[in-house]
């Protein structure tokens, strides 16, 4: 954990053990999520396709999929 200040142009400086944690460098790219008042820092993927390829994989049971599509036929 480390504490910030949030400067009088509304910046903050991330800290090097959370830019180490994510990988980032200067110039970075990075995707603030809130949900109520949380807020979530990730780094931005650099390819969204293979980002989110296979995520549903394991959300739905084998042949479930399949037997969804024929159902539509």
């Amino acid at each position: 954990m480390a504490e910030v200040t949030l400067s009088s142009k509304n910046q903050i400086v991330v800290p090097r053990e959370a830019r180490e944690a994510l990988g980032v460098k200067a110039g970075a790219k990075l995707l603030v999520i809130t949900r109520g008042k949380t807020v979530i820092i990730l780094p931005q993927p650099r390819s969204w396709t293979k980002t989110l390829r296979g995520l549903a994989k394991e959300a739905y049971p084998e042949g479930y999929l399949n037997e969804e599509r024929a159902s539509w036929d």
